[in-house]
């Protein structure tokens, strides 16, 4: 009897700092078994041996930030079955679209000494901008175990299952004490996916938005809970747009709170 082909796996990296794709280095234990079941085709981060496609999964880690990643990325939607997008920056522009907000060509030629060799977009956009994404998987970094379960999800033939509700819920179930109320630590929690374990207040700190928005956050009341703690309105716009500044909530939060401070100071 022939053997079944195995499903070929393809990773590609955009403007990153890679951490996305060490986590799935990372999954040491994890990685033996499931390359019995994948053929990992591209993913020049652990090998420099490439198999052409077509792929049947494509992870992409990194925002678009040049022409050249326009280009790239329709060529690798369309050699890919599914695409699903790994991390802060492929979902949502990640620290990178801070240059949104400003004058990237002032920025270019501060940090640059020939500004005029570096070919750059105004702005660092997300995947989705510019192809149909199948899945987006959240975090900065993403968290092996979401990486795991969608990996496995895909190869048994059914659609992964992600949180969709907040920080505050994972806190509940790990039996840590809300650091907002407990200790008045400003914290992003209410409003943020879950996926990460609630790692930060599990030390003592507020989360900080790292997972991107959770379904339907209210974040008009997050705001006004992040300034009675004392946060001025340009912090506000500031842990809004730290990861996921693209999101249309938490850019939404961000424009709320550069309001704020033009009524403080109109």
């Amino acid at each position: 009897m022939a053997e079944t082909a195995r499903p070929k796996l393809a990773v590609w990296k955009f403007a990153s700092c890679d951490g996305c794709q060490l986590t799935l280095l990372d999954c040491e234990d994890e990685l033996l078994p499931l390359g019995e079941h994948v053929e990992i085709a591209h993913f020049l981060e652990a090998s420099s041996a490439v198999v052409e496609g077509p792929y049947d999964v494509s992870l992409v880690e990194g925002s678009v930030t040049t022409q050249t990643d326009v280009e790239r990325i329709h060529r690798i939607r369309e050699q890919s079955g599914m695409l699903v997008t790994i991390g802060a920056c492929a979902n949502a522009g990640g620290v990178q679209a801070l240059r949104n907000f400003a004058d990237v060509q002032e920025f270019r030629s501060v940090v640059y000494a020939r500004p005029e060799y570096v070919a750059t977009l105004a702005e660092s956009t997300p995947i989705s901008a510019h192809v149909q994404v199948d899945l987006e998987l959240p975090g900065c970094p993403i968290d092996r175990r979401q990486l795991i379960g969608v990996l496995t999800a895909v190869l048994a033939g059914r659609r992964p299952g992600l949180p969709v509700h907040s920080v505050c819920q994972e806190c509940k179930l790990r039996g840590t004490a809300c650091v907002t109320v407990a200790q008045g630590i400003p914290c992003l929690g209410p409003v943020t996916r879950a996926g990460c374990g609630a790692l930060c207040p599990a030390y003592g700190r507020g989360c900080y938005g790292c997972f991107g928005p959770m379904a339907q956050p209210n974040t008009a009341a997050m705001v006004a809970s992040l300034r009675s703690l004392g946060m001025s309105p340009a912090d506000v716009a500031r842990v809004f747009r730290t990861f996921h500044a693209a999101k249309p909530e938490f850019r939404a939060a961000a424009e709320q709170g550069e309001q704020g401070e033009q009524g403080e100071h109109g």
